[in-house]
């Protein structure tokens, strides 16, 4: 919303007083209009699933030459700007959340409990519940127009991890991660972990998160809202799990799947995003 902005001018005040104000107004009100609305959260209750939003911006993709651990496939690294905003959610989903959308829970950690993250979860079963639940929020009339649930892209992910860092973690790692070194073997409930600067929990570690890509090479230069190779053989993955060593939590760290394949150390995070 464009604010409403007046000035009193008392009598005999000069024609270059008020020139020299109403080219102020006009700098104000193009300022205000230029600024990002921040939203809420999209908070799905019944499913205890927050989304936090993400403001559109510019960051770089990929890993420095020089960062430990580094892999050829995280770079070279690309300057991405994202034109729209998105929500994210706060954490993995959980088991509790799978299985009340679909009636089963895959996951071979159940006795971690409800509140730990769903995992041998395919990507093709990731992409099925963010549509069953498109379906139902939209029918509710509880869907912003023009969005859906979904995977996020990989540069969307690693915007959201970065949260504004530019190093080769978002924070402390152990501190922030469910990794091999202080998992216990297994996944463990969503959020205990340190967030980020952005407020999202998990993005490193507990489970690897399917995102919407194939797995390619990264585009050359710069790029506008990229998602990805249109083809490949298979799909992207991100952050790290509870049996993986703490350097594949880096943000630039990738891995990926066939689309059908399960496994324990597989999850998801939803997005709620323009439609595509």
């Amino acid at each position: 919303m464009i604010p409403f902005i007046s000035f009193f001018f008392p009598p005999g005040s000069s024609a270059l007083l008020r020139k020299g104000v109403a080219l102020l107004t006009l700098t104000l009100v193009a300022t205000a209009a230029d600024r990002p609305t921040r939203r809420p959260p999209h908070v799905i209750a019944d499913l205890g699933l927050e989304l936090l939003w993400v403001e559109p911006g510019t960051f770089t993709l990929g890993s420095a030459l020089d960062e430990p651990g580094r892999h050829k496939a995280e770079g070279p690294p690309v300057s991405v700007t994202l034109t729209q905003g998105f929500w994210l959610g706060r954490t993995e989903v959980t088991q509790a959340q799978y299985q009340a959308i679909t009636g089963t829970n895959p996951s071979t950690f159940q006795a971690a409990g409800p509140d730990a993250p769903v995992e041998r979860v395919s990507w093709i079963d990731a992409m099925a519940y963010g549509r069953k639940l498109t379906e139902r929020e939209r029918a509710a009339g509880r869907l912003p127009e023009g969005y859906e649930f979904t995977l996020p892209t990989e540069a969307q992910w690693e915007y959201a991890c970065r949260s504004g860092t530019t190093g080769t973690y978002p924070g402390e790692p152990d501190a922030m991660s469910w990794n091999v070194g202080n998992s216990g073997g297994t996944t463990h409930p969503v959020g205990e972990k340190k967030p980020n600067a952005w407020g999202f929990h998990d993005m490193g570690g507990n489970v690897l998160e399917w995102c919407r890509d194939w797995y390619g090479d990264y585009p050359r230069g710069t790029a506008i809202d990229p998602s990805g190779p249109e083809r490949g053989y298979y799909r992207i993955a991100r952050g790290g799990s509870w049996r993986m060593d703490v350097s594949v939590s880096r943000s630039a760290a990738r891995a990926g799947g066939s689309a059908a394949r399960l496994d324990y150390t597989l999850g998801f995070r939803l997005a709620l995003c323009p439609a595509m």
